[in-house]
């Protein structure tokens, strides 16, 4: 290395605080479960992780209202009010990066999910399981405007 710089190491550590997030589920997470019940509560039928466009799969869709819904983790999405606002350890800037990417990563998929014509719904897992029916009243109301028109 020149001048004696370090390179900071790419190598995950495995720590103890971490291991309750080892193998978490992708999808039919408790929050995505909860909220899909709630919907169809509400007699909306969906279709589960359907793509909607070439790059990117939503969480539920209704198609015959071209709605794709999102179910957005707190932790791994970056929620305003629940994410960390520091992360400390030997793996702080990875999680950092990840984060980020991920927000990235969800700007990036609504703005081509609704280039393409479709409405988008994000729900925060915290708001799911703070008021599911309420989450789920937000679907109902924009397939109610798509009905209007």
């Amino acid at each position: 290395m020149a001048g004696g710089a370090k390179k900071q190491s790419r190598q995950w550590v495995a720590t103890a605080e971490g291991a309750h997030l080892r193998g978490r589920r992708v999808r039919d997470t408790k929050p995505e479960v909860t909220l899909r019940k709630a919907v169809h509560r509400l007699g909306l039928r969906f279709r589960l992780q359907r793509r909607v466009t070439p790059q990117c799969t939503a969480d539920l869709v209704l198609p015959r209202h071209r709605i794709a819904i999102f179910v957005d983790g707190c932790f791994w999405h970056g929620c305003p009010d629940h994410a960390p606002r520091e992360f400390r350890g030997p793996n702080a800037a990875r999680w950092q990066e990840k984060i980020n990417t991920n927000r990235k990563r969800d700007h990036r998929n609504t703005e081509q999910v609704t280039a393409a014509g479709w409405s988008v719904v994000r729900i925060w897992e915290c708001e799911i399981r703070r008021d599911a029916e309420g989450a789920a009243e937000r679907v109902a109301k924009l397939v109610s405007s798509d009905h209007a028109e």
